[in-house]
């Protein structure tokens, strides 16, 4: 029993002829017998008595009557709703710590403006963290700053990013005009977790110089970084995005570094494997605008 074979034979119960059923279904007369004996065959009842070449519903076509109406009915509905979340529904974005404090908020907002029918629901993380919560489906697209492992992951880069070095009014490097790469390496550093986009960025051209660093603080966020550094407890390397408002108070101080930039890249990343639907491909569209 198929969706076809109900709307035939609700055809046939409005019209109460088989030759009338099938023109109007543009079909031939004997196909459309054919599906009513097939409904009859597979209830094991009979749809319709046929006396003196008319057709009368008995009891059993009645009762099924309603309820292939209510069937048909349900599946125009759930194909338009369907059909329609393709342009509403939620797009469920996951950000990185630093996306996700100094760059989302204002793409979201931006977003929701001229999608106001598509809800935003959005998870931040490190970036170890945001790729496996894309890999097993819980997010449909992430914004991170850091590097993603799988093979099953598409990578976009929509925008640039630089981390700085920070330090405290009081500290020694605030007075420099620029601060030598091997300096670096007498100093505390305060920095981010393990599978933080930040951390991996700092950590790559560290070693890529040939710099050693010695960590006494580890933080899952900005904030506590910045406080920390203005309290003289070590210095940091952290996005410029992140510090501005604190380097115009005169809170923290930022440092150049003789010959040494820590440059990245934020990026889009989603399944490969992904059905994207407009809401999403609006979203994506939005971040590389």
């Amino acid at each position: 029993m198929t969706f076809r074979h109900l709307r035939i034979f609700i055809t046939v119960c409005d019209l109460l002829n088989m030759t009338a059923a099938a023109d109007a279904l543009f079909m031939s007369q004997p196909a459309v017998s054919q599906a009513i004996s097939d409904l009859e065959k597979y209830y094991g009842v009979r749809l319709f008595e046929r006396l003196s070449r008319k057709l009368y519903l008995t009891h059993a076509g009645e009762k099924l009557l309603s309820y292939a109406r209510q069937m048909i009915r349900m599946s125009r509905d759930s194909e338009i709703e369907i059909r329609t979340l393709n342009e509403t529904g939620t797009v469920r974005i996951g950000a990185s710590v630093t996306v996700g404090a100094y760059v989302l908020p204002k793409l979201v907002s931006g977003f929701q403006k001229s999608n106001a029918q598509v809800k935003a629901e959005v998870i931040e993380d490190n970036t170890a963290q945001i790729e496996k919560l894309i890999l097993r489906d819980q997010l449909d697209l992430a914004l991170v700053e850091g590097e993603t492992v799988s093979s099953d992951l598409i990578q976009r880069p929509f925008t640039e990013d630089e981390l700085v070095l920070i330090c405290g009014r009081q500290h020694r490097f605030a007075q420099l005009p620029e601060v030598e790469p091997h300096d670096l390496e007498k100093e505390p550093f305060i920095i981010r977790e393990r599978g933080s986009g930040t951390r991996k960025t700092f950590e790559d051209v560290m070693t890529g110089a040939s710099l050693s660093w010695k960590a006494i603080w580890t933080c899952n966020n900005a904030d506590s970084i910045k406080m920390a550094v203005s309290e003289g407890l070590g210095i940091s390397v952290i996005s410029e995005r992140a510090v501005k408002n604190e380097v115009h108070s005169g809170l923290l101080c930022v440092k150049k570094i003789n010959g040494l930039r820590f440059k990245r890249q934020f990026k889009i990343i989603y399944h490969k494997n992904k059905y994207l639907t407009q809401s999403m491909q609006k979203f994506i569209d939005l971040c590389f605008k």
